[in-house]
């Protein structure tokens, strides 16, 4: 978890709100492709590694507050 702590939270934010989120015009693939996913369509691999590439970088951000709160918290070293 240490390379957790070394990536700076800009980067972290910024990568989620400008990866995750592109292409913003008509809508942002990741809500496209959670879409897709609940609705069943998730089928073609493009698709698949669409809905990877563009949610990385929120499991990224996720993880690194989890751990954040986590260490506040006192609940982990």
């Amino acid at each position: 978890m240490a390379f957790l702590e070394r990536i700076p939270w800009t980067v972290a934010i910024v990568a989620a709100l400008s990866l995750g989120l592109a292409p913003f015009v008509p809508k942002p693939h990741l809500i496209e492709k959670l879409q897709m996913l609940f609705a069943g369509t998730l089928r073609r691999p493009i698709d698949i590694f669409d809905l990877f590439l563009h949610g990385a970088p929120w499991a990224l951000l996720f993880a690194k507050a989890t751990l954040y709160l986590v260490r506040k918290s006192g609940g982990a070293n």
